[in-house]
């Protein structure tokens, strides 16, 4: 009984969670005279991207860092293939060309270099450190592009009223990740409770767990016309992920996963940014590439089915 509560408790903070951020970020945004996309892209990611983040300190610091490197991978492989695709079959998702330049291309140079890092079978703390590097120069890129917004909208009337804007995004922020852990605790005892082995859970029920605000935020977003701060916080997550996170878990401990298992992940995570990349004719994401993407993940879990030990 407490696990169905923890699932219904997780799934009621996710909707009002989701609700209240997108309403405090767009104010925030409206405030420091900012596009809405630079808050999804920075803040709200890094902030979703929290339960990847404990992963990887604590198996970091045990010496098990390929644990956090196949939780990362995993999760981005989630919130493209799975939550993005949910998203799609709504309607299409126009894309900003400096998403584009700097948000889209990121995502699917990380797929990339993790392999080329990983070629001779580990991932040493050097390999962490560039990728850290790569980080820190995309987040400047980010905050430079917020800082240009701002200078530009000079002669607007905001700069005031940001407090209680950002209170809210705040409190939504901590009530998506609250959701995460919740759906997390009640889906595995559930999971457990008829019997399903540990893989299968950590495979389905943890990822999706996890991913679960991003996916509440993305949702919301959609809804409510604001698809720049929900398609923001998945691409940002996913870079988050992929640099920051893995990076970390690197340098605290050489990560020396067993390729056969990390090769498809990465084969996936890449393939799924390559198929939802924007139509150049119409800088949009189409609905069809959705249910692309979802038959892609279908194909993810019958991949992970089939390579289970």
């Amino acid at each position: 009984m407490p696990d169905y509560f923890f699932l219904i408790a997780g799934i009621g903070c996710a909707a009002f969670g989701g609700e209240l951020f997108l309403r405090g970020a767009v104010g925030t945004a409206s405030a420091l005279r900012i596009a809405p996309a630079i808050i999804g892209v920075t803040v709200a990611a890094f902030a979703t991207s929290s339960p990847e983040f404990s992963v990887a300190i604590s198996s970091g610091l045990a010496g098990r860092s390929q644990i956090s490197l196949g939780d990362a991978l995993g999760s981005n492989i989630v919130n493209i293939a799975l939550i993005l695709g949910i998203a799609l079959l709504i309607s299409d998702i126009p894309v900003s060309s400096g998403t584009i330049r700097r948000d889209v291309s990121a995502a699917v140079l990380i797929p990339l270099l993790t392999g080329f890092f990983l070629l001779d079978g580990t991932l040493s703390r050097l390999d962490g450190l560039l990728m850290l590097c790569m980080f820190i120069a995309w987040l400047s890129a980010a905050v430079l592009e917020a800082a240009r917004q701002r200078n530009s909208n000079e002669s607007g009337a905001g700069g005031t009223g940001a407090m209680n804007p950002a209170l809210f995004a705040i409190g939504g922020l901590v009530l998506l990740v609250l959701s995460g852990r919740l759906i997390v605790t009640g889906a595995t005892g559930i999971a457990r409770a008829f019997g399903l082995d540990e893989f299968i859970i950590g495979a389905t029920v943890v990822a999706l767990g996890t991913s679960m605000p991003e996916l509440a935020s993305l949702v919301i977003a959609r809804l409510r016309g604001h698809d720049e701060i929900g398609l923001g916080t998945i691409l940002g997550s996913n870079i988050f992920n992929g640099l920051f996170i893995v990076s970390v878990a690197a340098i605290l401990s050489p990560v020396r996963p067993p390729l056969p298992e990390v090769l498809p992940a990465l084969a996936f995570g890449l393939l799924s940014v390559l198929i939802a990349l924007p139509w150049r004719s119409s800088g949009r994401i189409r609905r069809v590439q959705g249910v692309f993407l979802l038959l892609l993940y279908a194909l993810y879990m019958v991949t992970v089915f089939l390579l289970r030990p």
